[in-house]
């Protein structure tokens, strides 16, 4: 597979036709896939939403059991990407500092004078992989909430701009629960999926057994840098939405609250709280992504649903009745998605 003639220079500027914009993202999305795929074997809609999120300029938080490539699946995208990586083991010790740096005192070796230099921490990078994040307890992991939120870092009076682009890739086990700090609302709001990744097929497990014990060391080639993904990123938000989809993204979000006086009955039954008006913008942006990487110039109301899992399924609380009938978050968003209309200009809420 070819890389675009000139994989440096995305068709950004003013004489540039977003039909090529949006072809040019296609093409990098597909040679990121295959090149991905020389090292990670299927996970094919954990690859497309961690990529959707990369492009929407948001982060992912990954869920799944050990053992299940996550933290090799991060670095390989690192790989495939000219881009500052780094990796945080979220430990039960590790101090806010340890995540964004701290001042030491250093001496001048010519005047003799001490003076506070802030040495940076690991976050000071392109992409991030927090590592088992769930395993450090919440003063630490609120080190990242601002960095996430805003792209800044503030230490003492100083406050630090992050590099562009800057993405947390979060993994988080959902067994073993001991010793673990489920992360607060306010933080798993910042993340624009909870990317689920599940048990390989048969064939593909076959084939990662074959892999993984042979001498082979597959080896895949840098695709993008940091300057094409910002403009790609742009490109993201040049896609035109129409009114029925913004209306469907919407009447969707405010459909999940339990307090509105339209809710479904369901709704009040299985949840405690809906998602706010964060996970509207997410629906939108993923489904700009998710549309060029199709080679589309518009997004449809099928995209808003593809999406809608991954952006909704943290940001919803399930209550006792849910978790006693053995009621899902994904069985929740798929009744929700049935409700809501799909005509132009035509609104639930």
């Amino acid at each position: 597979m070819r890389a675009p003639a000139d994989k440096s220079s995305p068709p950004t500027g003013p004489n540039a036709s977003d039909v090529q914009a949006a072809k040019y993202l296609s093409e990098i999305y597909h040679l990121l896939q295959h090149e991905l795929s020389k090292v990670i074997v299927g996970q094919e809609k954990v690859l497309e939403e961690i990529l959707i999120a990369v492009f929407a300029r948001g982060h992912c938080l990954m869920q799944g059991v050990p053992g299940l490539a996550k933290t090799l699946l991060v670095s390989t995208i690192g790989q495939t990407m000219e881009l500052a990586f780094r990796r945080i083991q979220f430990t039960p010790d590790l101090m806010p500092s340890d995540i964004t740096g701290t001042d030491i005192l250093q001496e001048d070796p010519d005047t003799g004078r001490r003076r506070f230099e802030f040495v940076r921490g690991p976050i000071f990078t392109n992409l991030l992989l927090a590592d088992e994040i769930n395993r450090t307890p919440p003063k630490t992991q609120a080190a990242l909430l601002q960095a996430m939120q805003e792209r800044t870092v503030t230490a003492g009076s100083h406050t630090m701009d992050l590099p562009d682009p800057f993405f947390v890739l979060a993994t988080q086990n959902p067994i073993e629960q001991e010793g673990t700090y489920p992360l607060p609302e306010a933080q798993l709001d910042r993340f624009m999926f909870m990317v689920i990744v599940n048990y390989p097929k048969r064939e593909e497990e076959l084939e990662v057994l074959k892999r993984t014990t042979g001498s082979a060391v597959p080896r895949v080639k840098k695709i993008i840098d940091a300057k094409t993904i910002v403009e790609l990123q742009e490109i993201v938000r040049r896609v035109p939405v129409g009114d029925h989809v913004y209306n469907f993204a919407l009447d969707l979000v405010r459909a999940t609250r339990p307090n509105e006086p339209t809710a479904s009955d369901f709704v009040r039954h299985w949840l405690s709280w809906g998602a706010g008006p964060r996970a509207g913008q997410y629906l939108i942006l993923a489904g700009k992504a998710r549309a060029l990487m199709r080679g589309r110039l518009h997004v449809t109301v099928e995209d808003i649903e593809a999406v809608a899992a991954p952006v909704l399924r943290h940001r919803i609380i399930p209550n006792f009745n849910a978790d006693a009938e053995g009621i899902s978050v994904e069985q929740i968003v798929e009744k929700i998605i049935t409700l809501i209309p799909r005509g132009k200009g035509e609104r639930l809420l």
